[in-house]
């Protein structure tokens, strides 16, 4: 089955070379100029993946993110930035973006991240299948809901980006086991471009101050100095 890939892009030359190399992966591009009508086309259905800019005429990316998140389903989203700062990154994360690209990207790597968030969404998907309703896992006040894709703390919900979502499944499905963050680039992320270490720390920094009562003192996802993360016994 062909995938449809929405990407919204105003700028026509990007929006093309993207839709070139997207065709070349073997799948259907759906382009939009703007954030509205990207939105727009996007609630009509039978999207695959999201391709989005940050910059966007109608209604910028950061907004188009949390409509889309907010609506039923799990559909990845790619945010694509012409920033470099930290906060427009952390800024996309929290309304829900699956990884993000900063311009000028090389193609390669563009086709990389394609193919990583699709390979997540088949484990995703092969990992709903074959749960049940009570496979849920917890420890300590922390309650995990993989079918549903929701996290409770003491009772109360929180809300973790699909990222990290992925990230504390991982770790919570392998209590004690110690993972390198190149380890876990290449498993949660689906890629394991080196350099891209202190993604993770970011995220765990940002898990941690989720679900940790302290997060300097972490109780679940404890650092193993020299080594990785695990998550508590």
């Amino acid at each position: 089955m062909t995938r449809n890939v929405l990407i919204v892009e105003d700028n026509p030359g990007i929006g093309e070379l993207v839709s070139m190399h997207v065709t070349e992966l073997g799948m259907n591009p759906v382009l939009c100029e703007r954030g509205d009508t990207g939105l727009t086309r996007f609630r009509e259905g039978d999207i695959d993946l999201v391709i989005l800019d940050l910059m966007l005429p109608g209604m910028d990316g950061l907004s188009v993110c949390r409509e889309i998140r907010s609506g039923p389903g799990y559909v990845p989203v790619l945010m694509l930035t012409a920033k470099g700062s930290e906060l427009d990154r952390v800024l996309g994360l929290e309304m829900g973006a699956d990884d993000y690209l900063t311009k000028p990207f090389s193609v390669a790597e563009l086709s990389a991240r394609v193919k990583a968030l699709f390979r997540r969404v088949d484990a995703m998907a092969s990992a709903a299948a074959a749960a049940t309703c009570n496979e849920e896992l917890s420890a300590d006040g922390l309650r995990i809901d993989p079918l549903r894709r929701r996290v409770f703390v003491k009772d109360q919900p929180v809300e973790l980006t699909a990222r990290e979502f992925d990230l504390l499944w991982h770790f919570a499905s392998h209590p004690g086991r110690v993972f390198s963050r190149v380890q876990l680039l290449d498993t949660v992320w689906g890629y394991s471009h080196e350099g891209y270490e202190h993604t993770v720390n970011t995220h765990i920094n940002r898990l941690r101050g989720k679900i940790e009562t302290n997060p300097a003192r972490p109780e679940f996802i404890q650092t193993v100095w020299g080594v990785g993360y695990r998550f508590r016994e």
